[in-house]
Order: C-alpha cells, then structure tokens, then sequence
C-alpha cells in the first residue's frame, strides 16, 4: 500500500501503531481516516492473511502494516528506527510490553523528544488494577455506568462495547493525541498520553454526576428523565414488533408527540409532563398507542415533525435511511459496508477510504520511505 495522498487534516503527521486489539485499531483507524501516514506493527504470527474484500478486518483500513518480531536485534532497531521518525506512537498493550519491545516512553522520547507516546488500556498505567485483564462490561461496571442501564427489576444489560472500548477509550486517546501535538506546536516536546477506559467512563459519565450531585438523580436504575425512567424518553413496541424511539424531553416536543398521537387530552398530558406520579400510567398508555400501529407507519406520522420519534433501525436497514444515505454516513468499501470517516472538514477533506491489505508490506520500504521522505515538521 502507498502512503496517503497529502489529504486530511493530518496529512503529513507519522503514526506508528504497535499492533494490538479494539481501541487501539479504531483509534489509528481515526488518525489514517484524517489523513495521517498510519504504519501497524504486528507480530509475524499475527499478521491477518484472510483473503479479501469482505474477510478483511475494517478496523485495519488505511494504514500500511507490516510484520515485525521486535526480539530479534536487526528488526528491533528497524523499529526503533521508525519511532524516531514518527511524530505519534499508538500503545494498546498492557503496560510493560512496549518496554520489552525496547520502544518504552523512556527509551522513545529519549531517542524522539517530540514524540507523542499514547497509551490506550482499560485501567491505566498505575494503580491497583492496572496489571489486570478487563474488557468494556468490567470498566463500565467498576466505574459506575453499567449500573445506571436497564430496568429496575433486571440484572444490568450488557451493552455493546461501544461506551468503554471505543467512547471512553479510543476516542479519549485520539483526543488526548491532538491535544499533545497541539501542546508540542508551541513547547517543541512530546509527552505521555495515558488514557484509560475506565478514566473515559468516568468523563462520559460527567453530566450523571452533575445531576447526582444537584438531587436529579436517584442512583437506581429506571428512575430518571434519561435512563428509561421517563415514559417520554424510552422505546416502545409497535404493532409489526418493530420499535420506535421516542426522546420528547422537551415540553414543546412532547406536545407534538401527543398531538400526533391524537390524544383528545393532549394540553392535560403535556402540563403533568414531569409529575413522576403520572409516569406508570404514560407509559401505558404511550404503550398501547404504539401497538395499534406498524413501525413504518409511525415513522410517517412523525416524519418533519420535532416530537422526536424515529424507528429503530436495524443494521441492514440503517445505510438505506434517505437522511443518511443523503449524507453518505454509511458507504460500501471492499464489498462492506461501513462507516465513512467522521467527522467532516470543510477546508482539508478526509481522502477516500484505503482498505486494509491483507497481505503485510515490506519492512524495509516502509522504513526508506520514511528516511527518505520529510517529516510533518521537515516540510512545513
């Protein structure tokens, strides 16, 4: 694969990802999107060969990857050689790896003071937990969140690992990345980036705290404006066993969403909005309204309206929706279909999606095109 075009926000910055799972890949997935030169270092009896198009991982679009067995001297200094040219490092092991591989923050900002170290792991680099496994459910549940899903008389639901995993992680550490670079634009000096799912979470979590601390949140689940407790902020069944989302916070918006609903008593039931008395019978009664009819139908009936009702879209239908089919949020690539790089630039558009290859590049050119190309800082 040939490096990137010189497009994006982030042409001309060096990524060098060491080859690890989930956030790490989506956080280089992220940077390669913008435009940066994303180089994957993966063990040789880890490389993907898996054939193409559809079989390939996604999450590897972008980048080049090449395999690399950091114990042995002559490859370990070719990627040595690679960090000290690179203005990022990407970090998804547990701590201690990157040390062995003889690219640790101490060896690498000695031999690269500018360089931007990020580390991406559950629990961070210090701390009581921090040599132990964990994956998204473990995160949620120690730093609170999984505790505020579900309803009130079942066990917690486990959600898709996008909250810990990819909110509280990957996109924490690309944050954290540009802030770094940022902060190195005006200091000459790279630093540490140490971002930790569980730390993630926690920031997610921010608004909750808020309102926990003001007395707007009762710390059980199904009992609050946001968490399912209100009836005008939940899903509901309808007629096909389809479902719809309804998110009528707003007094206005819930006018419009018994208005639409054709309920003779709309004033009454918009003035008693937040009396929590009245919610069990609400959400009865949204209950039955939504089962009389179908999905698509409803849709329709709150199609341009602002009662903030909306079907809930399975994967395979969700590419067709005309708002995001209009917008291009979901595009086909190497006969998947996937997420277009997000978000947009008006001034330095992403480049196209590269998709992954399947077979590794060669060490050796990825190492000359970097020594004998100019860096982000050499070019400008």
């Amino acid at each position: 694969m040939t490096p990137p075009s010189g497009e994006g926000p982030l042409a001309g910055i060096r990524v060098v990802e060491l080859g690890a799972i989930g956030p790490g890949p989506h956080a280089a997935m992220l940077l390669a999107d913008w435009g940066a030169d994303v180089v994957r270092i993966e063990r040789p009896d880890a490389v993907l060969r898996v054939g193409e198009g559809a079989q390939r991982d996604q999450l590897l679009r972008g980048r080049r990857r090449v395999e690399l067995d950091a114990r042995d001297p002559e490859q370990r200094a070719q990627l040595q050689g690679l960090v000290d040219r690179a203005d990022v490092l990407i970090d998804g092991f547990r701590p201690g790896v990157a040390e062995r591989m003889g690219v640790g923050p101490d060896e690498a900002l000695a031999r690269n003071p500018r360089l931007v170290f990020g580390r991406i792991t559950g629990w961070g680099q210090d701390g009581p937990l921090a040599d132990t496994a964990g994956h998204d459910i473990n995160y949620l549940a120690l730093s609170g969140a999984l505790a505020t899903f579900g309803r009130a008389d079942e066990p917690p639901p486990v959600p898709l690992n996008l909250l810990a995993d990819f909110g509280g992680g990957s996109l924490y550490l690309v944050a954290g990345v540009l802030a770094a670079l940022v902060a190195r634009s005006t200091s000459g000096r790279g630093q540490v980036v140490d971002a930790a799912m569980v730390d993630g979470v926690a920031s997610l979590l921010q608004l909750v705290w808020s309102m926990r601390g003001t007395r707007q949140w009762q710390d059980r689940r199904g009992a609050n404006l946001l968490d399912g407790g209100a009836p005008f902020y939940a899903t509901y069944v309808c007629a096909d066993g389809g479902h719809v989302a309804v998110g009528a916070l707003e007094p206005a918006f819930f006018a419009q969403l018994v208005e639409r609903l054709g309920w003779d008593d709309a004033r009454d039931a918009a003035a008693s909005q937040y009396d929590s008395s009245t919610w069990p019978a609400l959400r009865a009664r949204l209950a039955g309204a939504f089962l009389t009819r179908s999905r698509d139908e409803w849709a329709r009936v709150f199609e341009g309206t602002d009662a903030c009702v909306t079907p809930v879209l399975r994967l395979g239908e969700a590419a067709s929706h005309p708002h995001l089919a209009a917008r291009g949020t979901l595009v086909e690539a190497d006969g998947v279909v996937q997420a277009a790089p997000a978000p947009r630039f008006s001034r330095t558009p992403a480049p196209g999606i590269r998709p992954p290859r399947s077979e590794p590049d060669d060490l050796a050119e990825v190492v000359a095109d970097w020594n004998n190309t100019p860096s982000s800082e050499e070019s400008s």
